[in-house]
Formats: structure tokens, C-alpha cells, sequence
């Protein structure tokens, strides 16, 4: 009887010893911590700034209501390079291939990219989220192509290939918007913001009934077109979201342009007019009417009333207006042979 409880006693620590190893599988829950190796790694270097969990963004309608502000809610946290880690990041690029100072070059500079972007938008009118994305297809290349070396800013150099890609794109895909057929919505069509904008100039409030005035189209086609308008535009002093007072402005500011990137800019303007002017005398005289007239005409003429000028059809008009397009694509093509190296196909 004695020896079974000695027996007892001595079991019963084993049993506490597997109680105690219970504590272990709390500790499994750690290792979820590894699951994005390229934002964890930026996180512990300092790149990224960690979501706050005492003040987290708002997921309200975050996507469905607007992808825009979502993205530039998530492109703010990746802070601006200073030209030593430029250097040292594009060094370890260029030598190693390293992939993940290729992914903060690319992430820390996403904001120059919308920058850029609506620049392009606000002359072009394109949808703002593909110039991005165009725009970030130009930020990888200008990354892979950095050389640190030649003590160049890299949002300097990259700016040339996100212009290059976003121009190439909207090249690609240069057309009429349809907007209807009357004169007067064409005529507010490209108009309409300028118009608005001289109105503020002046110290006026641009109401509807002045704009339809001033234009000499109704009240309502004003509104419609307005409306529309709107639609494509991106409000900046738009809050990011309903429980904050930041401004969307405040996540797309990047360094003003220094003097260089100034006069980079206004030499790029130069080359495409040139281009633009050498084009046109390629034209026959009815092309050259329908280039200025239609396409590149801020209040351009219809379908219509150019084929009752020259006695064709709207779709013949239609068939010269494409063929110009694609005449000019292939001059920009030939004549500026780096818009023509930047191809999709080499990212």
C-alpha cells in the first residue's frame, strides 16, 4: 500500500509538468507576424510609417465609394528617400539586384507618380487612375535604370520616364471623347474649366447663368456638363475621409520642382510643339482642316458640319480623323525614338 502511494505522488508532478506546457501554444500566434516580406522589411528599416491601432483609418465605403482615396491613404505612408539612401538603395539595385531596395525606391516615390498624373489629367482629361497606373509602370523602369552614380536626383530622372509612359499611353489611346454632337457641348466640352477659372480671376462667382452667358449656351446644358465634369475631376480639398481634417492635397505634396526640373519640363513642352508644328506639314490641306478644326481644337467642330464642308459623309470625316491619329502616333514614333523605346514589353 505504501509503494502504490509513493507510486501517486510521483505521478502527480508529471501531470503538473504538462499543465505548465500548456502555455507554450499560446506563443504560436507570433510567427503570423511574417506574412508581407517586402512591407515588414520596410516597417523594421524605418521605411514604411506602422498603422496606428489606437487610430486606424476608417474602412468606411473605403473601396466601393472611392479607390483613389484609398490608395492615396496607403501611398502616405512610405515616407521621401533623402539623395544618401537614393544612393546607397540604387547602389545595392544596380550590384545585387536586391529586390527589396528596388521595393522602397518604387513605394517611397508612388506620390511622385500622382503628382505627374494629374498634371497629364488636368490637360488631357483622362481617367486619373490609369495615368497612374501608366505612371507606375514608368517608376519601375526609371528604377531598374537608376545608375547612383551619376549624382542625378532620382525623382529628377524618374520623372522623365513616368511623363514618357503616361504620354505613351494616352498616345495610345487619343480619341474624341463622345459627348454628344451639338456645337454647344463640345464648345463647354473644352471650355468650360478655363472659362470657369477666368471667371474667378476676376473676381466672380462662376454660377451657371454667367457661364451660359459668357459661352452662349443654356443654363442647362452648363449644369449637365458640370455635373459630368465633376465626375472625371479629383477634389483636393476634399477631406480623406469623414473623421479627418486632412486634405487630400497633403498626401500627394512632393518637393517643389527645383529649377532644373523646371526647365526640364518647360524643354519637354518645347519638343512636343515642334513635334506637334513638323507634324502638321506632313498633312494634305483637308487633313490639316480636320487636325486643327476637330482634334485639336479647344472648341471643335462636329462630324457633321465638316463633312458639309468638304461635301462627305460623317463617317468618311470619321475614317480621315483615325487615319491622322495613327499618322501622328507613327511621327512621334519615328521622330522622338525614345517615346518609341518605351514599350510595355520591357518592363
Amino acid at each position: 500500500m505504501v509503494q502504490k502511494e509513493k507510486k501517486k505522488d510521483k505521478a502527480k508532478p508529471k501531470a503538473a509538468t504538462k499543465a505548465k506546457a500548456k502555455p507554450k501554444a499560446a506563443t504560436k500566434p507570433k510567427a503570423k507576424k511574417k506574412k508581407i516580406k517586402g512591407s515588414a522589411s520596410a516597417v523594421r528599416r524605418g521605411y514604411l510609417t506602422p498603422v496606428d491601432k489606437k487610430n486606424p483609418v476608417s474602412t468606411k465605403a473605403l473601396v466601393k465609394s472611392d479607390p483613389l482615396q484609398s490608395y492615396l491613404a496607403e501611398i502616405n505612408r512610405y515616407r521621401l528617400l533623402t539623395r544618401e539612401e537614393e544612393k546607397d538603395l540604387g547602389t545595392k539595385i544596380q550590384q545585387d539586384n536586391d529586390s527589396d531596395a528596388a521595393y522602397i525606391m518604387v513605394t517611397s516615390n508612388l506620390r511622385l507618380v500622382v503628382k505627374i498624373a494629374l498634371d497629364f489629367q488636368r490637360i488631357w482629361m483622362q481617367n486619373l487612375l490609369d495615368l497612374i497606373q501608366e505612371g507606375n509602370i514608368g517608376l519601375v523602369r526609371a528604377v531598374k535604370k537608376f545608375d547612383p552614380d551619376k549624382n542625378v536626383k532620382f525623382s529628377y530622372y524618374a520623372s522623365f520616364w513616368i511623363k514618357a509612359y503616361i504620354l505613351k499611353f494616352i498616345m495610345d489611346n487619343w480619341r474624341l471623347v463622345k459627348i454628344g454632337t451639338t456645337q454647344g457641348q463640345r464648345k463647354l466640352f473644352f471650355r468650360l474649366k478655363k472659362e470657369k477659372q477666368k471667371l474667378i480671376e476676376e473676381g466672380f462667382d462662376p454660377r451657371p447663368k454667367l457661364l451660359s452667358e459668357r459661352m452662349g449656351v443654356s443654363e442647362q446644358e452648363v449644369v449637365e456638363m458640370d455635373q459630368r465634369l465633376d465626375g472625371w475631376d479629383l477634389s483636393l480639398d476634399e477631406p480623406l475621409r469623414d473623421d479627418s481634417d486632412t486634405e487630400r492635397i497633403e498626401f500627394i505634396n512632393v518637393e517643389t520642382d527645383s529649377t532644373e526640373e523646371r526647365v526640364a519640363r518647360k524643354e519637354i513642352e518645347d519638343i512636343l510643339h515642334l513635334r506637334v508644328n513638323e507634324f502638321k506639314l506632313t498633312l494634305n490641306q483637308r487633313e490639316l482642316d480636320i487636325f486643327e478644326k476637330r482634334i485639336f481644337s479647344d472648341d471643335s467642330l462636329t462630324l457633321q458640319e465638316i463633312g458639309e464642308i468638304y461635301s462627305i459623309s460623317r463617317e468618311r470625316v470619321r475614317q480621315i480623323e483615325n487615319n491622322i491619329i495613327k499618322k501622328m502616333k507613327e511621327y512621334f514614333k519615328n521622330e522622338m525614338p525614345d517615346f518609341a523605346a518605351y514599350d510595355h514589353s520591357q518592363v
